[in-house]
């Protein structure tokens, strides 16, 4: 390189020119957040009034939803089976639910071992501190008032148990199925038509 020659090498390309880093544009992978996205299928974890880590009610308020309590006392499998549906997303219904927990209690004496795993798994979903043993301890003890707790929790996170199974244009539409639509339309999500057989050109 010349130094005494002010113009240089003229076949020379120039440097590239170096950008401060406030001017360039942000990498799309860098975590900068995007259009806010709606849980529909999913349970609701942020739910106004609701804490993570801790139930929404108490295990003894069993009388803030006396409908569902009389039903409870009178007939807990058919709040376990409403409770288990939701929680396993519709992959049990609430009729199997509630009539397996029946056969175990009539010949075994002993559904507090089937109920409890739900309180776990519900447990699981909503991060609520606990363990396996105060589940199985708590159905065992106050059965009746641990499901109506967790009828309850469902029902402050966004779900209703008790809807569903109902006829729609006579095909029988299972509780979830009725809550993911209830859900869709408080979040106001227009669903798109899916087109049978794919894309045609």
């Amino acid at each position: 390189m010349d130094r005494g020659n002010p113009g240089g090498d003229s076949n020379r390309p120039p440097p590239p020119m170096a950008f401060p880093p406030e001017a360039s544009a942000p990498p799309v992978h860098m975590g900068y957040p995007g259009p806010p996205q709606a849980n529909v299928g999913t349970p609701v974890h942020n739910v106004i009034g609701t804490n993570a880590g801790v139930w929404t009610t108490g295990l003894f308020g069993c009388f803030n939803d006396l409908s569902n309590c009389l039903i409870t006392c009178f007939c807990p499998c058919i709040t376990f089976g409403q409770d288990a549906e939701i929680i396993d997303r519709g992959r049990t219904s609430c009729a199997c639910a509630g009539a397996l927990c029946c056969l175990i209690f009539i010949f075994f004496d002993c559904s507090f071992w089937y109920t409890c795993t739900y309180r776990t798994k519900l447990r699981g979903l909503y991060s609520i501190l606990g363990d396996q043993c105060g589940d199985c301890c708590v159905h065992f003890w106050r059965e009746p008032c641990a499901l109506c707790q967790e009828y309850r929790e469902l029902k402050n996170r966004g779900f209703d148990p008790s809807i569903g199974n109902f006829i729609t244009q006579y095909v029988l539409c299972p509780r979830w199925v009725a809550n993911e639509e209830r859900r869709t339309r408080l979040v106001g999500i227009v669903v798109p038509p899916s087109v049978p057989g794919g894309m045609i050109r």
